[in-house]
């Protein structure tokens, strides 16, 4: 009371003697002031005295808790809840109602959810089977129960699949970050802005992977997919997080790799290109969610292979990484929500048509996050998230990395171009003397393979003697191989392709198409080049009238983008691309496609016809080769005297 009035009683009008004291007065003083000197004055009690009063350990904010509490109830808000008694309980809950109540907690944790009263009648069935009609009477009331059920288990508003999840047992321990690539987080969610597709130009729905640095929060690397990702698009966002950042045209200086230690020059030396302001370093452990990008042998083969440890979150309990989780609700408040075409957190809040607000495209989605990421989220003030050792300090993910990179060094490793190859899906597979091998139901060929055609590969284990090719199931055209003699690695193009000419990329979902189409036909061919023909009518060569753009369903059309948008992703990952496959409209998508049917028509024409046959001779020529007609000359004269009669001269 003396904090707030000034005076002990609380009103000025009873005001004891000396009343208000200076450091008290409420005309010269603050709350603040009176709260501090509140505090000391307690502190300068005699400890034996003060301990015996339980005011030893009254603090500042002690004061600010008695004040809140106080407004809520006068004498028993400044009560010290270390003095008062503990609980009894609830005697009324007697052994066979409680076993009751632990019984039906077991059996509901796996049923669907059910309220308080089912809960309280499956309690009374337990109880009157198992202890007789006389343990019923003695059975508390639905507010009794409704309460220790509370007391015991929570509020009970959690999901189902949530709470049977939180029962789940663990270990007890905990990672300590201390260091920056110790672990990433990865996650995927759907990007809540509509963006338009390169090819037909419609609004879709694209997929958002991020990989989150857990020490600095950096954002070390992320992936646009359409419709949804997958274990390659994983996989390559994982070689990202080890790879610098090239920087793009229209990045200024700003935007180059700042950090001490390790000058730009020579980061740019190392990488081949200018660098971006964004930490990469080889992570050490990557947790990630039970999804089934994350959980298959393709995805495990490459953290081992990178020499990563996996460290997958509980069950249902995505608070394990909470990081990545938070860093999706800050990109949404701080980007997303200033976009037109965004989507709102639920339907409910939708707007009326977001589709056709709908103006960025995949590119320039991806350009525009790229630029956020460098230049505005990784010099954000971290706040809440800021390092133990200097909780109060400001600071960014930039200048953690930096000075993560004072105090423990930083290795400045660069992977090798080939490590595309080594991420990308492996097939143990056997090479056969004249057809290659065969991956996915095509065969796939090329000179590398001809020191090697049925010969073991000396190789041990379940696969015994089997040869190794990575494939990249964005772009079914050719498979990779590495030569275990020189370790170069070749590139097997489809014996189904023409060795001149392009043919449109296709991904692994083209072929099980294709193998399908051929089979329903009735097609058994003795080589892939008979299913060309096949396959360029199922990527749109010839588009019947009910299969033009504005025919197609919205789900077809989508199939198409992600089609042509895998094969370009596919291309911008290869090691060293000369020039990035410009985005492909479907006019360009169908130029291209009559361009390879012309090319494998001509082909087929020209191995039909192996020696070309001379030209046709022009007309009238025969009858130019052959001599005239002429008359018999008279007797007694020769053919050079004899004059020509005039009626030869007419004929």
């Amino acid at each position: 009371m003396e904090i707030e009035t000034g005076y002990r009683s609380g009103d000025a009008l009873r005001a004891a003697p000396g009343e208000p004291r200076p450091q008290y007065d409420p005309d010269r003083t603050t709350v603040t002031e009176r709260r501090r000197a509140k505090a000391a004055e307690l502190k300068a009690l005699d400890p034996a005295h003060a301990q015996a009063l339980a005011l030893d350990q009254v603090s500042y904010r002690t004061l600010i808790r008695w004040e809140a509490r106080r407004r809520a109830d006068l004498e028993m808000g400044c009560a010290d809840n270390r003095w008062t008694p503990a609980t009894r309980g609830h005697p009324s809950v007697t052994e066979p109602v409680r076993e009751a109540i632990l019984a039906v907690r077991a059996d509901t944790l796996h049923r669907s959810k059910v309220n308080m009263r089912v809960r309280v009648g499956l309690i009374h069935q337990y109880v009157r089977e198992k202890f007789g009609e006389e343990a019923v009477e003695k059975i508390p009331s639905y507010g009794t129960l409704r309460v220790v059920w509370r007391e015991w288990f929570g509020s009970g508003r959690a999901r189902q699949k949530y709470a049977r999840s939180a029962e789940l047992e663990t270990s007890g321990e905990h990672v300590v970050i201390q260091r920056p690539g110790q672990v990433v987080a990865l996650d995927t969610t759907i990007l809540p802005v509509m963006v338009r597709e390169s090819v037909f130009d419609d609004p879709v729905a694209v997929h958002l992977s991020l990989a989150m640095d857990v020490y600095t929060h950096s954002l070390v690397a992320f992936r646009l997919t359409l419709v949804s990702d997958t274990s390659t698009d994983i996989a390559m966002m994982l070689r990202d997080v080890m790879s610098p950042l090239p920087m793009r045209p229209d990045w200024d200086q700003d935007m180059e790799w700042p950090y001490p230690g390790v000058p730009a020059a020579l980061v740019a030396e190392f990488a081949g290109h200018k660098v971006a302001a964004l930490p990469f370093f080889a992570p050490e452990t990557v947790t990630t969610d039970h999804g089934s990008v994350y959980r298959n042998h393709h995805l495990v083969d490459v953290q081992q292979a990178l020499q990563v440890r996996i460290l997958p979150a509980r069950v249902l309990r995505p608070t394990d990484k909470a990081a990545c989780e938070r860093a999706f609700g800050a990109i949404r408040s701080l980007l997303f929500e200033y976009l037109p075409g965004y989507t709102g957190v639920d339907v409910a809040d939708r707007g009326a048509d977001p589709e056709a607000d709908t103006t960025l495209t995949v590119d320039q989605m991806e350009h525009l996050l790229a630029t956020w990421i460098v230049r505005i989220w990784q010099n954000r003030r971290l706040g809440e998230h800021a390092p133990c050792w200097d909780p109060v300090g400001d600071h960014s993910p930039n200048t953690l990395f930096a000075a993560a990179m004072a105090q423990g060094g930083w290795a400045l490793e660069i992977p090798s171009p080939n490590l595309y190859y080594r991420a990308l899906p492996r097939h143990v597979v056997a090479i056969h003397g004249k057809r290659g091998v065969k991956i996915g139901g095509l065969w796939y060929d090329g000179h590398a393979l001809d020191a090697y055609r049925d010969q073991p590969s000396g190789q041990g284990g379940r696969r015994k003697d089997r040869w190794h090719v990575h494939r990249d199931p964005r772009d079914a055209r050719a498979v990779f191989f590495q030569d275990p003699r020189t370790h170069a690695w070749h590139t097997l193009r489809w014996t189904g392709l023409p060795p001149e000419g392009k043919v449109p990329s296709f991904n692994g979902a083209r072929v099980r198409e294709l193998l399908i189409a051929a089979k329903q036909a009735g097609l058994k061919p003795q080589s892939d080049r008979e299913l060309l023909p096949l396959l360029l009518d199922l990527v749109a060569a010839h588009t019947p009238v009910d299969q033009w753009p504005s025919r197609m369903t919205k789900a077809q059309r989508t199939e198409r983008s992600r089609e042509i948008a895998q094969g370009r992703a596919a291309a911008l990952d290869r090691p060293a691309p000369a020039v990035p496959p410009p985005p492909a409209r479907w006019t360009d998508r169908m130029r291209e496609t009559d361009m390879a049917i012309d090319n494998e028509r001509r082909q087929r024409r020209e191995e039909a016809v192996p020696v070309a046959p001379a030209p046709a001779p022009r007309l009238g020529d025969a009858a130019r080769q052959r001599a005239r007609a002429l008359l018999p000359a008279d007797e007694g004269m020769s053919h050079a005297a004899s004059p020509v009669p005039d009626t030869a001269k007419e004929k």
